[in-house]
């Protein structure tokens, strides 16, 4: 690195500008501190959306893949999954993957927070829902969420907009759920349902993950970002940050290097570091940011940076109706949601529990592709035409989204051969399922096709109970845990590196269990909690 190419210092570095990032930067603000953002990927308009262009389905299969291994730009790093059974999902752009995910938005319940106290597996987190819950309520306002109050399996709390319409499908799942004595309720979600504060509500595309070109879904793109600038933040894009510096007398980060769109290695100095880099990219750059003081990858003296790496295993059934289902209609992942089987009962044969998830169809092009799911395409000829006429638009399907348990040898390392565009060391996956889940993954798959059934479906769809979704690995949590004993946690119960004082991780890798929905509002929660706790120890922070 040149001497030339060291940029003045700043008060807070984040790393990141997805979900996390956004959120704490957001949460700072107030604080007038200077905050810089580093992205390695790039911003892009809605115009650059594929979800604008006619032929929009292929970008599912090139530059708008949720699969970085696929994609291949210059802003992703790639990932050994070949000992995974599930692969790892990400995208690297302003927004993050809030830019590509769908939308459903369902808290973690109060549950979820006391496993071990309550049903003897995994640990406690540090804190509680009732520690999140105001800022679950902050972060809904800040994003925009529809849904339905008065949810019963959770403590009170209200959207602020009306929940999206279920449709056909949803209705036709909501009765047979309804026959069974089941509980079932509108998911709620990071889409609009009415116009708010200049964005327009859903238009019912249903390309939720190419990119949402009117703003109704609320990546951070759309509702963080623009106001974090307005204020001040500056965020630099194309920006891959390579390790975190270390001052060798005090042990405190000093800031990072990071390769530039000059092709350059710049050094960017701080008084505080944040990382916000997702559950697989977090544990990457402190493994690969060795020094004297942490040999093994910083903060990482607990041995436990990269370790506990959990996924939502998921799998579907499917059933087929006698009258079109009109799946392809409205957003994709969102209709209703059912927490029948999501609270621990021991006769079932496993610990914990899952829920069962009702989403829309894809679009055709990708449906015979094999997307969302199927994972193989339909075969070409007689068997094409039968599964297109007379099975396709005829589907409803429930998704059986499982709580993955925390296993020390479920992890990600650095690959000692494999590297990104700018040789910095890529991640290397190492995850099998655990018992409880296949076991899990059998139940749900069973009460699955009763519901089906009694919402009168003729013909079950299903795979085999020991397969699970190849790319299903969009939910990455675990691998930097919270916890109060530096001997088996990375950070505290704000997000502080036990190690070195003036480093903070706010993204899914802190999850110290993962429940069993999707973790995006949780994520932000806990960013926003975190910066609450940083405003509140500021005048001793790096004590």
């Amino acid at each position: 690195m040149r001497d030339d190419l060291k940029n003045d210092p700043v008060d807070v570095l984040i790393v990141g500008a997805g979900a996390s990032g956004a959120a704490i930067a957001w949460s700072l603000l107030e604080t007038r501190m200077r905050i810089l953002c580093l992205e390695q990927g790039p911003r892009l308009s809605d115009m650059d959306f594929p979800s604008r262009q006619s032929d929009y389905e292929l970008a599912r299969y090139g530059a708008f893949s949720a699969d970085p291994n696929v994609r291949r730009l210059k802003q992703d790093y790639p990932i050994n999954n070949e000992e995974s059974c599930i692969a790892p999902v990400n995208f690297n752009a302003v927004g993050g993957s809030t830019i590509n995910f769908l939308g459903h938005w369902p808290r973690m319940k109060p549950s979820d927070f006391r496993a071990r106290s309550l049903d003897g597996v995994a640990d406690d987190w540090p804190i509680t829902y009732d520690d999140l819950a105001p800022f679950y309520d902050e972060n809904d306002r800040m994003t925009g969420v529809s849904g339905l109050a008065g949810n019963p399996a959770y403590p009170e709390y209200a959207p602020d907009n009306p929940p999206i319409p279920i449709g056909k499908l949803g209705q036709t799942l909501a009765q047979g759920f309804n026959r069974l004595g089941w509980h079932w309720w509108p998911s709620d979600v990071s889409i609009l349902s009415r116009d708010s504060d200049g964005r327009h509500r859903c238009v019912n595309a249903g390309t939720c993950d190419l990119g949402c070109a009117v703003g109704a879904k609320g990546g951070t793109n759309f509702t963080y970002w623009p106001m974090l600038e307005n204020a001040g933040v500056e965020l630099r894009t194309g920006c891959r940050v390579r390790e975190i510096e270390v001052d060798d007398e005090t042990g405190f980060a000093t800031g990072v290097l990071y390769h530039g769109t000059d092709g350059q290695v710049h050094r960017q100095e701080a008084a505080m570091v944040i990382l916000a880099c997702n559950g697989i990219g977090t544990p990457r750059l402190l493994l690969n940011s060795r020094s004297k003081h942490f040999p093994d990858g910083l903060a990482n003296r607990s041995g436990q940076v990269g370790r506990n790496l959990m996924f939502h295993p998921l799998t579907g059934v499917s059933g087929v109706f006698d009258t079109p289902m009109e799946g392809h209609k409205g957003p994709m992942a969102c209709s209703i949601l059912s927490q029948e089987f999501y609270e621990n009962d021991p006769s079932r044969g496993f610990v914990r529990g899952y829920g069962l998830h009702s989403g829309r169809s894809t679009t055709p092009m990708t449906f015979a592709l094999g997307g969302y799911g199927i994972d193989a395409p339909i075969p070409w000829g007689e068997a094409h035409r039968e599964m297109m006429d007379e099975v396709y638009p005829y589907l409803a399907s429930l998704t059986v989204v499982t709580e993955d348990l925390p296993e020390a040898h479920n992890r990600v390392t650095l690959d000692p051969d494999l590297v990104d565009s700018d040789g910095i060391p890529a991640p290397k996956v190492t995850y099998r399922l655990g018992e409880n889940t296949r076991a899990m993954l059998k139940h749900g798959q069973e009460t699955a096709r009763e519901v089906l059934l009694a919402a009168g479906a003729k013909r079950i769809l299903a795979k085999d109970p020991e397969e699970v979704w190849w790319r299903a690995g969009w939910h990455q949590m675990g691998t930097c845990r919270m916890g109060n004993d530096p001997e088996t946690s990375v950070v505290n119960g704000w997000g502080r590196s036990h190690d070195v004082r003036n480093l903070f991780i706010v993204d899914g890798s802190i999850f110290v269990t993962a429940g069993a929905v999707n973790p995006t509002s949780t994520i932000q929660a806990l960013a926003l909690y975190i910066g609450d706790q940083i405003k509140a120890n500021i005048g001793n922070l790096f004590d």
